[in-house]
């Protein structure tokens, strides 16, 4: 192997390890949040009015399972933001998850010697 071919061994080695350690700080904060979120709009599910409040102004109106409960602008607000930026870092570090798993296939390919490969070349 030459040297070249091993300093790119290395490097893309330190590089599939920050992007492996990026993808699991994206992917897990993610799905906790989704998982809180979730919890979240359980909880609103048994404890919000089913018909508008004005009072309380309870007059927006979330499907929670295919129940109508009403909140105010503000709780609707937090939900959805919760519930949107879960699941944008969450997709987002999936996305870096499968680049990784597709640069580890590529670099385990790499480092692969010709020796490797010889055998099943020949059977076919």
């Amino acid at each position: 192997m030459s040297s070249t071919g091993l300093e790119f061994t290395v490097v893309n080695a330190a590089q599939l390890r920050s992007l492996r350690s990026l993808s699991l700080f994206l992917v897990l904060p993610g799905l906790l949040g989704l998982i809180v979120s979730a919890t979240i709009s359980v909880r609103y599910l048994d404890t919000l009015p089913k018909l508008p409040h004005p009072e309380e102004l309870r007059m927006t109106a979330r499907n929670i399972h295919g129940t109508i409960v009403y909140q105010t602008e503000e709780e609707d607000r937090q939900l959805t933001l919760m519930e949107d930026s879960s699941v944008g870092v969450f997709l987002v570090g999936l996305g870096l998850g499968l680049v990784y798993l597709w640069k580890w296939g590529i670099v385990d390919a790499i480092g692969a010697g010709e020796d490797d490969l010889a055998p099943e070349e020949s059977n076919s």
